[in-house]
């Protein structure tokens, strides 16, 4: 009996035996083949280059260089502590600090896991040599970023990073492993699908070790298209070089077309300590520090334009009827509301509208306020663009803020008060521009109303960027803006004029300066934006200085940018 059912047992593990094959061969044999595969099959990356940038010049703004980078595939890992001491010791790094990078960065048993960026090509030699005692273990060869001119255009380019998980689910449908580096800011980001290279790679057959057998296949990655920018890098260098690292930002456009030639901000950073590992803290520093490097003050930030925003005002008031260039007020150094005096630099007497501007009169503007209204007000200042996204090629812009009389109570939940307008018309209150909206309306008053699109990019692969040319007319009369100008020049010609350290015999200056308010424990902004007539071109510029006192700091810098400009033969 016992015989029995032993031979029972024997022959039922026979049967379940041959079962479990017959379920592993015919029913789960496809699967396990593909595992079997897959373990054995190898596909190493190969990195597309990014494309170059260029000035208008051709000179290199960003380009590439060979980096050799680290990867170990965990599936193929023997002896996990033997290799991390073998890397420690090849690398000099800490052991703890690659065992924190591969844990944070592995996803898969199968995918390479980057541990060590951007190696000495001697230490990358080391670790190819002893390769057949750890096959998990790959030297890849890549690229790194590089910006010749460190801070010079740094706004202007931006920089590049790898795709973290919260940017891979908007960029995976373009191909992008959590390896590929993708543009963070300036046209690196905004134009980073023209930019990228297309990533290659090639497979290889592996044993037991992980040691590769044989090349199974290559795929050639590809490289991304080239872009040339509309700046001028002798410009943007000298626009760096007036603003002696006060907070602000200048910039230099083509009034014709809308190139912008040169475009700064401060403070400024250097974008290759972003793309460094052995700069970490560095740049860690950058995203913490409370004066904000990494914002484009051009276009990324908004401030209240002051005076300038006076321009638009005495637009409204000579096309509504209201006044005629030769309409005068008297002035006595302040305008009485109540009980409140609304202040004007000094006493000016009696102004025609000419000599407001040139002489920035407050008060003159303060009866224009009462004339014309909010409602009137936001109206013109809309036709300009202020307030509005210029639509440059960069990204991050933001739109300022132009109020109205609906608008206001809304936001204040109180009445809109007769004081209200008197701040508004002379760019103080809630009124928030961005540098670039007054180039583009200076521009727009230096061409009698005809509006350009500002862009940073003349070419994307050789192939000339036409999507920016067009022009919008403001639909008011010529006229209208010949008188205005004629206080913007005398701005700068009169010896009285807020400007008059711009007169100069070399070249044509108009424009308007700028003292805006802004926390009562810190310096007034300053401003000055005008238009200048070289020898090569008419422009349009703005120097801002973040709390930089008086508006005649800004003169002196514009003064110092355009002379230098001019004499250089840049425009």
């Amino acid at each position: 009996m016992r015989l029995k059912i032993i031979r029972i047992i024997v022959v039922l593990a026979f049967v379940l035996i041959a079962l479990d094959l017959i379920y592993v061969q015919a029913i789960k044999g496809k699967y396990y083949f593909e595992l079997s595969t897959n373990n054995r099959i190898r596909v190493v990356p190969l990195e597309g280059k990014r494309g170059r940038i260029y000035d208008r010049n051709g000179t290199v703004l960003a380009e590439n260089r060979v980096a050799y980078n680290v990867t170990i595939t965990p599936q193929a890992i023997e002896d996990q502590d033997e290799l991390f001491a073998f890397l420690s010791e090849s690398l000099g790094v800490s052991r703890d600090l690659l065992t924190r990078r591969y844990r944070r960065k592995k996803h898969t048993p199968f995918a390479p896991v980057v541990v060590a960026e951007d190696i000495e090509r001697e230490k990358a030699i080391v670790i190819e040599e002893n390769r057949f005692r750890f096959p998990s273990l790959l030297v890849e060869e890549g690229f790194k970023r590089v910006y010749p001119n460190g801070e010079n255009s740094a706004h202007i380019l931006g920089y590049v990073g790898k795709v973290n998980q919260a940017l891979m689910q908007r960029y995976k449908k373009y191909g992008y492993s959590p390896l590929s580096d993708v543009g963070k800011s300036g046209v690196e980001e905004f134009y980073d699908l023209n930019l990228r290279g297309e990533a290659g790679g090639y497979q290889i057959e592996v044993n037991s070790r992980g040691q590769q057998v044989r090349l199974l296949s290559i795929r050639e990655p590809t490289r991304g298209g080239d872009i040339m920018l509309t700046i001028d890098s002798r410009i943007q260098a000298a626009a760096m070089d007036v603003m002696e690292d006060t907070p602000g930002a200048v910039i230099v456009m083509d009034s014709a077309n809308g190139e912008v030639l040169g475009l700064a901000s401060f403070p400024d950073f250097d974008p290759n300590a972003l793309v460094d590992p052995k700069r970490a803290k560095e740049a860690g520093g950058l995203f913490s520090d409370p004066l904000a490097p990494l914002i484009n003050r051009a276009v990324s930030a908004r401030f209240p334009p002051g005076s300038v925003f006076k321009i638009p005002v005495a637009i409204c008031a000579l096309d509504t009827g209201k006044i005629t260039q030769k309409t005068t007020f008297h002035c006595p150094g302040y305008h009485q509301v109540g009980g409140i005096r609304f202040g004007c630099t000094y006493p000016h007497g009696d102004q025609n509208l000419i000599e407001a501007i040139a002489h920035s009169c407050n008060v003159y503007f303060y009866r224009l306020g009462l004339l014309l209204g909010a409602d009137l007000l936001h109206e013109y200042a809309d036709k300009f663009g202020l307030g509005r996204k210029t639509h440059i090629d960069l990204p991050y812009e933001r739109s300022g803020r132009i109020p109205n009389r609906t608008q206001g109570i809304l936001s204040r939940r109180r009445p809109w008060y007769t004081g209200d307008t008197l701040n508004f018309v002379i760019g103080q209150g809630d009124v928030l521009t961005t540098p670039l909206q007054l180039v583009r309306m200076m521009a727009t008053v230096s061409r009698d109303g005809v509006e350009v699109a500002p862009h940073i990019i003349k070419a994307i692969g050789g192939v000339a960027l036409t999507k920016y040319d067009y022009t919008r007319d403001v639909k008011i009369p010529k006229e209208i803006f010949e008188k205005t100008k004629l206080g913007l020049r005398a701005t700068v010609t009169d010896y009285t004029g807020t400007a008059h350290e711009l007169d100069n015999d070399e070249l044509f200056v108009a424009g308007k300066t700028g003292t805006a308010q802004s926390s009562p424990h810190k310096e007034h902004h300053a401003w000055f934006v005008g238009y200048a007539q070289g020898r090569e071109k008419s422009v349009a510029f703005c120097v801002f200085l973040e709390h930089g006192g008086s508006s005649h700091n800004a003169v002196r810098l514009a003064r110092e940018l355009m002379l230098r400009l001019n004499r250089e033969g840049l425009i």
